[in-house]
């Protein structure tokens, strides 16, 4: 493999195709390599690798699989700026911002590495029922087998991870693939987990188009789970087409935090300037829809306003980058489409609302309303909408007025309301008194509505990726 032409990752050998596509970078449009294509013959032969690599991956002892994913996470903590670099020029995401992303991955590994070793089942009281006596029952776990991954550009490190770490702490093997304009990091793994001692053939990595080799990873009978991040419309997509298969999919939001008075502005508001533009607002819980209670609705605004226009745009490789590039010009073109419709329909552009080359400005909506699509819709963008309310009962009811219920803010210094929030609110995850951009990553995490199916978070996604299995023992006593 020479140094501008990457590979397919299969079966531990690296293979080059003829096929191939430019990556270039997000913020310069410098090339970066040029990035192998699968067809379907090469993904049927990733996926009956690791299809044959499971029997070992299953008989291996916990303890092994454990070893192997520390040894993953020493390997990334001695490589962190190699690491954080590739995520800056592939992603264009800040290197700050990149070197986050690489230490929460290697806490995701680490995560998965303990849980490798307490995969616990349970036993069961037989004689509550009548007929059950003198028998024992017992429950254990054991992995499915091969996994299909399809993984997004906007955490080409850490959501790859949520799918590789519980994978392989429960035995089985997987088949990647990553986004197109993130690849790199996906193929940096692969050379980790080789070092690492990972079984031949237990990791598969397929680049190329989505459209050409979703469907064989989707379908394929040996595949017995799918893990998809990306699109709501996609993830439809898969599930129709998985069959029986297990599915886990996290999808679209636009995520709410609601505001309540007499909160400390000081800091609710740094932390929703961050919540709404780190990353350009390219993350799946960014903060998208700002709820504030009249009485504070105007000082709100301006501070945030202020706090805003201190964000540094520029490079992603610069140290004091806050707003670099978006992922595709394409996505520019979008954003600027949906601020001019809600121009048009009456918001008020308070900040920003404009492209500076492959960038767009931080931008903040007032006047907003909910049938816009900069309410209604994934902006996944650097785009905020600030809007009033009168009190709790309004504010959580245009929360509840989407299609999507990922993770929802709320910042309440009354207990007893903030938890009344939490109960009325329709979202897989309530944060009290943070942003909903907040994720730690052995919490449970995914979405209700259109924002997905099954949870991730290393614990949870180990119980999506095995079978529960049942035994029962009659005594002859």
């Amino acid at each position: 493999m020479n140094a501008t032409t990457k590979g397919l990752f299969i079966n531990g050998e690296w293979i080059v195709k003829d096929r191939t596509y430019p990556l270039y970078s997000p913020y310069r449009g410098a090339l970066l390599a040029n990035i192998s294509k699968a067809d379907t013959a090469d993904v049927n032969v990733a996926i009956e690798g690791a299809y044959e690599a499971f029997q070992q991956m299953k008989e291996m002892p916990a303890h092994q699989r454990s070893a192997i994913l520390y040894r993953v996470v020493e390997l990334m903590r001695e490589r962190k700026e190699e690491l954080a670099t590739i995520i800056a020029q592939e992603a264009g995401k800040p290197i700050k911002t990149a070197r986050g992303e690489i230490d929460r991955t290697i806490v995701t590994y680490q995560f998965a590495a303990e849980e490798a070793k307490r995969i616990y089942g349970e036993t069961i009281p037989m004689d509550a029922a009548p007929g059950g006596e003198n028998r024992l029952g017992m429950t254990w776990r054991e992995p499915l087998g091969v996994v299909a991954a399809i993984t997004p550009f906007n955490f080409p490190f850490n959501l790859v991870a949520h799918k590789l770490g519980p994978a392989f702490a429960a035995g089985n093997t997987v088949v990647l693939k990553p986004a197109n304009q993130t690849p790199l990091s996906a193929l940096k793994m692969a050379e980790i987990f080789d070092e690492a001692g990972l079984p031949k053939g237990a990791l598969q990595i397929v680049t190329g188009s989505g459209a050409e080799i979703g469907d064989p990873l989707v379908t394929d009978n040996r595949v017995k789970k799918v893990t998809f991040t990306g699109s709501a419309e996609v993830g439809k997509d898969i599930k129709a087409k998985a069959g029986l298969k297990k599915v886990t999919l996290e999808l679209g939001s636009n995520s709410a935090v609601i505001v309540q008075p007499n909160v400390p502005l000081e800091r609710v508001i740094s932390r929703c300037v961050e919540g709404a533009f780190v990353y350009s607002g390219q993350v799946c819980i960014s903060l998208q829809r700002i709820y504030v209670h009249e009485d504070i609705y105007e000082d709100f605004c301006k501070r945030f306003t202020e706090q805003s226009k201190t964000l540094k745009i520029g490079d992603p490789l610069d140290e004091n980058t806050n707003i670099s590039a978006m992922i595709h010009s394409k996505e520019i073109d979008r954003i600027e489409t949906w601020v001019k419709e809600a121009e048009e329909g009456g918001a008020k552009v308070a900040l920003g609302g404009s492209r500076q080359n492959t960038v767009f400005e931080p931008t903040i909506l007032l006047d907003v309303n909910g049938k816009m699509k900069v309410a209604c819709k994934e902006v996944f963008a650097p785009v905020v909408s600030i809007m009033p309310y009168k009190d709790l009962d309004e504010a959580i009811g245009f929360v509840n007025d989407s299609v999507y219920g990922l993770n929802v803010g709320v910042y309440s210094t009354n207990i007893d309301e903030a938890f009344y929030a939490a109960r009325k609110i329709e979202s897989g995850a309530i944060i009290i008194n943070d942003i909903p951009t907040f994720r730690v990553d052995h919490m449970p995490y995914g979405g209700v509505k259109e924002s997905g199916y099954g949870r991730e978070g290393i614990k949870y996604a180990v119980e999506e990726m095995t079978e529960l299995k049942f035994v029962s023992v009659k005594t002859f006593l």
